[in-house]
């Protein structure tokens, strides 16, 4: 992980399709991790799914609201419905993530707490399932809209987002 909090293998902010689904990869990782957590708690997991969920994941979910879904969202009614549930689950994500940060990084001297157990595997439920949603249907056909000139906007202002200097091939 690098300072900007993404992974240093991804694809480049030029192809920001490939770098979305690479998130999507990185999201799945974090979500083992955690689950992982509920059998065998380990202080330097547990800040290391803390920190990717509270800084690489909420960039992720603003380069979809505010990059790809205003950008493909009127081409169709499909797509519209798609992307208005895929926010609904956006929110859904962002609040059993607010039930999960505070133990996540103090965990009671106690052990974990059977609300914590629950809301992280729903967390991780939700998680896969909106990633498959989103890679089986809204990046390919976000890929055949999109023109390079909104693809490299959509880069441009990804790399913005994380203080990284864009450079197209």
């Amino acid at each position: 992980m690098n300072d900007n909090g993404l992974p240093d293998e991804l694809p480049g902010f030029d192809d920001p399709i490939a770098l979305l689904r690479a998130c999507h990869e990185k999201i799945l990782v974090h979500c083992d991790l955690l689950e992982g957590l509920l059998g065998s708690p380990d202080q330097a997991v547990a800040a290391q799914v803390h920190r990717y969920f509270t800084t690489s994941a909420p960039l992720h979910h603003r380069d979809e609201e505010e990059d790809l879904f205003p950008r493909i969202n009127g081409q169709s009614l499909k797509i519209a419905e798609l992307i208005h549930n895929l926010k609904k689950e956006h929110r859904a994500l962002d609040s059993l993530w607010s039930t999960l940060a505070t133990e996540l990084k103090s965990p009671p001297e106690n052990g974990i707490s059977e609300a914590f157990v629950t809301a992280a595997r729903e967390f991780c439920r939700l998680n896969r399932a909106h990633v498959a949603a989103e890679n089986r249907d809204l990046l390919p056909m976000a890929a055949g809209i999109l023109s390079q000139l909104d693809l490299g906007a959509i880069g441009e202002t990804m790399a913005a987002r994380r203080g990284v200097r864009y450079s197209a091939l």
